[in-house]
């Protein structure tokens, strides 16, 4: 696979990365740190895969978010 600057991308895959880049930083972050500080009763399943889970990019933060929190 050859590796490209990322001035030598495309207009448009250089503004898709510089604005979904921080979104899914942003999704990550949040997630990582309330699966820290929420208590392991308030999870669904065990905390371990939801921090495995989480790393799963893009869509591991939006699950956990979604549908691993108990209110």
């Amino acid at each position: 696979m050859a590796k490209h600057p990322f001035s030598e991308l495309p207009r448009w895959q250089q503004i898709g990365t510089l604005v979904l880049a921080p979104i899914e930083v942003i999704l990550t972050v949040t997630a990582a740190v309330d699966l820290a500080r929420r208590p392991a009763d308030r999870i669904r399943g065990p905390k371990a895969l939801w921090w495995l889970g989480i790393l799963v990019q893009p869509v591991g933060p939006i699950v956990y978010l979604k549908w691993a929190r108990r209110r």
